[in-house]
Formats: C-alpha cells, sequence, structure tokens
C-alpha cells in the first residue's frame, strides 16, 4: 500500500496552511495527500437541538474536507488528494492514522506578534504517541516563507529553499531521525545544518575546574565536534550531493535550535519511543521548539 502524507484538519487557519504544505511536501515526495477530519458525535441533548442537529452537523463537518480537497487540487494541480472522515476521539484517531503514513502533518496556532507555536492539546498528544514522522505547521504559514529571499530582500516561493536543520545528540544518534533530514535536505537540493550542543558532566566543575581552565574546555569542545563527525561521515558517503554544516556548540540544544529555525525551511528533532501509555513523551528540547520555532518542525520517533 502506498503511504500518504496525511492531514489532520478541522477547517482553522492553522489546518488550513498544514493542508498546504502537506501538499507541497507530497510533490516532492511524489505522494499523494489524504485529508483527515475527526469528530466526536454529538452529544444526544445537543442532537436534539433545533438549530444543531445530526443533520446539520453532518453537513458542515462534510463541507469542511470537501472544500479544503477542492482548494488543494486547484492550487497543486498533479497532486492526488483525498478525504477521509472518521468519528472518535481526535488525538487517539491521528495517532492510528499516523500508522499508516509516511508523515502525518498537524496545524498549531500562532502566538501572535511573537513568532512560533501555541501548541494544542490534540496536536501534544499525537506528537507523543504517534509511531511515525509528526510535522507541526504553524497558522500563516507560507510556501515563500520556507525560501531564501531574493535580491530585493524579500523571501519568494522562486528562490532556493533555506537549509534544513537538524537537531542532534551524538550519544545516541539514531538512523531514522538523521535520515529524514538528509532526506529532506537531498529533496530541497539545500544544505543540511546539523547542531549538536553540549555541556560538561556537573562533576567536571567540580573535579576540574572547567569554568576556569580554558585548557579543559577547548578539549572536551574538540572531543564532542570529533563526536558528530563521526556520526556524520557514513551519511555524508551515502548523500554525496548534500552539503553538510555541522555545529558543535557550548549550551542549551533548547535555546540553540529555537534560535537557528528562524534560518531553516525545516527543523527535525527525535523523540524516543515510550511505551508508557500515561502522560505526555516529548522531550524538553522538542516541547520547546513546538511551542516557539518559526519554522515548520518535524518530530521524528525512534527506538
Amino acid at each position: 500500500m502506498s503511504r500518504t502524507i496525511t492531514v489532520g484538519i478541522d477547517g482553522s487557519p492553522e489546518s488550513r496552511a498544514a493542508a498546504e504544505w502537506a501538499a507541497r511536501e507530497a510533490r516532492l515526495r511524489g505522494l499523494p495527500v489524504k485529508l483527515v477530519q475527526v469528530w466526536e458525535p454529538v452529544p444526544e441533548p445537543m442532537a436534539q437541538a433545533p438549530l444543531l442537529g445530526t443533520e446539520t452537523h453532518q453537513h458542515w463537518t462534510e463541507r469542511v474536507p470537501r472544500e479544503a480537497a477542492d482548494g488543494l487540487r486547484r492550487r497543486h494541480p498533479g497532486v492526488e488528494v483525498t478525504t477521509e472522515q472518521i468519528t472518535g476521539n481526535p488525538g487517539e484517531v491521528l495517532a492510528q492514522q499516523a500508522r499508516d503514513a509516511e508523515l502525518l502533518v498537524l496545524g498549531s496556532r500562532g502566538l501572535g506578534g511573537v513568532g512560533g507555536f501555541m501548541i494544542g492539546s490534540v496536536s501534544l498528544a499525537v506528537v507523543a504517541h504517534a509511531e511515525r514522522p509528526v510535522a507541526l505547521v504553524r497558522a500563516g504559514e507560507q510556501a515563500a516563507d520556507e525560501h531564501e529571499p531574493d535580491e530585493m530582500g524579500i523571501p519568494s516561493a522562486a528562490t532556493p529553499y533555506r537549509p534544513v536543520l537538524l537537531g542532534l545528540d551524538v550519544d545516541g544518534p539514531d538512523a531514522t531521525l538523521i535520515e529524514f533530514a538528509f532526506d529532506a535536505a537531498a529533496r530541497r537540493s539545500v544544505p543540511l545544518r546539523v547542531l549538536h550542543t553540549w555541556s560538561p558532566p556537573p562533576y567536571y566543575a567540580y573535579a576540574y575546574g572547567i569554568a576556569a581552565d580554558p585548557e579543559i574546555n577547548r578539549s572536551l569542545a574538540q572531543a564532542e565536534a570529533a563526536a558528530l563527525e563521526e556520526v556524520l561521515r557514513p551519511w555524508r558517503q551515502k548523500y554525496p550531493d548534500v552539503e553538510v554544516v555541522a555545529e558543535s556548540r557550548y549550551g542549551s540544544p533548547a535555546l540553540e535550535l529555537v534560535e537557528a529555525s528562524g534560518q531553516a525551511s525545516l527543523v527535525v528533532v527525535g523523540r524516543r519511543i515510550r511505551r508508557n501509555p500515561f502522560g505526555v513523551h516529548v522531550g524538553h528540547v522538542t516541547h520547546a521548539l513546538l511551542h516557539h520555532s518559526t519554522t515548520p518542525v518535524a518530530v521524528v520517533a525512534h527506538g
């Protein structure tokens, strides 16, 4: 069965932006788009109300995916678009839909004057439990936002894409995560910027006085940079046409990635799969990006 780029839609501005981004991604990958609308059954008292009976509710819910699909077909000719409506809990249904998707795309409300995401409970639940890659797209995201500025300093869909940004932990590198990022960069014909951040173990400060010893600090930095290059070496060979810009920095991974996201077309981070069904398992770095990145974020689940 051919995989799809699956999108959760509800008629909101953020879900419309997600659908548009998904169509662009589908064209890059040569895959179809599936629009999925999940709606919970109307409670019996509301179903009996004269202004919102079951038939009226069904009419409006059917209208959302139909109009969204028609718009995508007009704006993205050649991209196959299908729709599906499912009744149930949105978080649970979308996490299940992700299993058969190449990529699940969801929208997040923009923070108004502050760039970034205001991730909702449904999106967060799906990211935390889906075992396939999930992309989050903020409301108002435009195709031009992912491209370099033209000679007038204005981003344009006619100019090259911005680089893809990968946040990587060299202590536990995962092939699924790294390959997703390299593949995204290859499809966009852009460099892959790999950002690794580090900080010394607490005992170093006590045992070696690292804060006062620049030589120890320099040695640690060199070791971390060498470890990053070692992780990337086989991937450079596998994707020889992808230019890799590797950076190893001392600092907070969340802060560094959020700051760097503004110059990327896509940010790629990992999430370790947790089998515990209770709670939300995202990680503080991914959580920070989902709230504050100004760029679409792809969260790649891995073992």
